[in-house]
């Protein structure tokens, strides 16, 4: 009997195992295809966050969601109301879109738009009193030309003596000529234009006024670096990414040391547990070989040297990881297990370029910054941030000067321009990449050349910030190189921004 159930259970196995084949595999697959989407998902939801970053697209964005939103709103308020007139929707439409689209402009006020909206459909209420008094009440209830006049005027003065000039104010002013009853129109125009205005300034309040705080990323990260100690002066890169660090109270460094033997590492993490009162004793070490013993000596003076100091003048934890292999790679997933959120490494070159360390720094999904250092500094307090255009990159740099600078020092921030005529819109770049600062920054903007505004002016800084031209074609820089690379003998260090790969 056993032997039958045997056979009968390795029958039924040998017919069951394609199925059973075929449904791991599924499984499998689906299980892939999770993992896909996951990251499909988590790469558009940054990239999104980035696209927001950018205060016009923010700013055209809650236009499109609020303004029908609110007209939707009074909709339904005016269809329980027979009495609401449908004339009064342009103003409000037009009022409100102005309103959300310039939340800093001179019309982006809730008592001005009130005022100024209510107070034209009043002054049309009095220009068709006026009229009736003089001539009578028309019967057909049609708008004469002398009314029309009369109340533009009267709008023109009224909101020109108050100083509420609104475009909707004199829409409101005409409209109201048309309503069955004037004064309904204007009580309606007052409880709806409330209604928009205190919408409007919650949302310029809790949102707009505090996108730095849960939109820009670097404002509430980037407090965790990693400094990999790399060329003949790694204190300074390293004094500099402590800078970053101080700035926020979680702030901390991790220091960096990559090497190429694994028993070197091996006795270097030792030495450092050891020096730290955990880990093996020293002793331990009598029979590794002198010459890894004396390379991890060098290596642990090194490391202990640059921590000393910047425990001491910067004031931040410091921490020491020690890894092997391409040190192309292993940077990224230091910075990962870590849980570092910015990599400081010094400027490389190769060839007349940028190394290919820092490339491979660039492209990890960590903000990155690599400094090029005339001389050893400990502080810089006086920073030139060049902006090209807004977006995640300009508000990073900007924070990144802030934080540098400090309450004593000086944050200038350049655009320059080709053309007079962009003078304008550049100003209004620089002061909505600014605005999320909560520092003392001038604003400059320069009709020149970079390359010869930089060369004019770093000698009044300590540093210049700019951004990495991530977005140029290989053809773009063959012609006309980076900035970067261009600016090679001014008298300021020189650091570049870089905002992580989007994964």
């Amino acid at each position: 009997m056993p032997d039958r159930r045997s056979r009968l259970a390795a029958v039924v196995a040998a017919l069951t195992a394609p199925v059973r084949g075929l449904w791991g595999r599924l499984r499998s697959g689906v299980a892939v295809w999770r993992r896909r989407l996951r990251r499909i998902e988590r790469r558009e939801i940054a990239e999104f966050r980035r696209w927001l970053e950018h205060t016009d697209n923010l700013v055209r964005l809650s236009a499109l969601l609020f303004v029908p939103g609110l007209l939707a709103l009074v909709t339904a308020l005016s269809n329980a109301l027979p009495q609401f007139s449908f004339l009064l929707f342009p103003p409000l439409a037009s009022g409100a879109y102005g309103l959300f689209a310039d939340p800093e402009g001179r019309y982006a006020d809730p008592v001005r738009f009130v005022v100024g909206v209510t107070g034209g459909a009043a002054c049309g209420w009095a220009a068709i009193e006026v009229e009736t008094l003089l001539f009578g009440a028309s019967a057909a209830r049609t708008v004469s030309p002398g009314s029309a006049a009369v109340s533009i005027l009267l709008a023109g003065v009224v909101t020109w003596a108050l100083d509420v000039e609104v475009p909707s104010a004199f829409s409101a002013a005409l409209l109201v000529l048309a309503a069955p009853t004037p004064w309904r129109y204007v009580g309606f125009t007052l409880l709806a234009s409330t209604l928009i205005a205190a919408v409007f300034a919650v949302w310029r309040e809790s949102v707009y006024e505090e996108r730095a705080g849960f939109l820009y990323g670097t404002v509430t990260a980037d407090d965790h670096v990693l400094v990999p100690l790399r060329g003949p002066d790694p204190t300074t890169p390293a004094l500099f990414g402590a800078r970053l660090a101080e700035a926020h109270e979680a702030g901390k460094v991790v220091l960096l040391d990559v090497v190429d033997d694994e028993r070197v590492a091996a006795t270097e993490r030792t030495l450092l547990d050891h020096a730290r009162g955990t880990g093996d004793r020293v002793d331990r070490l009598a029979d590794v070989d002198p010459a890894v013993r004396r390379r991890a000596d060098e290596a642990v003076e090194r490391v202990e040297t640059t921590a000393t100091r910047l425990r001491t003048e910067a004031g931040v934890p410091v921490e020491v990881a020690v890894a092997t292999g391409d040190p192309e790679r292993v940077v990224g997933e230091v910075a990962h297990a870590t849980n570092c959120d910015l990599i400081v490494t010094p400027y490389e070159t190769a060839f007349g370029g940028t190394a290919s360390f820092v490339r491979a720094v660039f492209r990890t999904d960590t903000d990155a910054v690599t400094l090029r250092a005339r001389e050893p500094r400990e502080e810089w307090r006086r920073v030139l941030v060049l902006v090209a255009r807004p977006g995640d990159t300009a508000h990073a740099m900007v924070d990144f000067a802030a934080r540098l600078a400090g309450g004593s020092g000086t944050v200038a921030v350049c655009s320059c321009i080709d053309r007079e005529a962009e003078r304008r819109r550049a100003e209004d770049k620089l002061a909505k990449v600014v605005e999320t600062v909560d520092a003392s920054v001038e604003t400059r903007v320069a009709r020149a050349d970079v390359l010869s505004f930089v060369e004019r002016n770093a000698a009044g800084y300590d540093l210049v910030l700019l951004g990495a031209s991530r977005d140029r074609s290989a053809a773009s820089r063959l012609l006309s190189p980076p900035t970067f690379h261009r600016v090679e003998d001014v008298e300021a260090d020189v650091a570049v921004v870089d905002r992580g790969d989007v994964r």
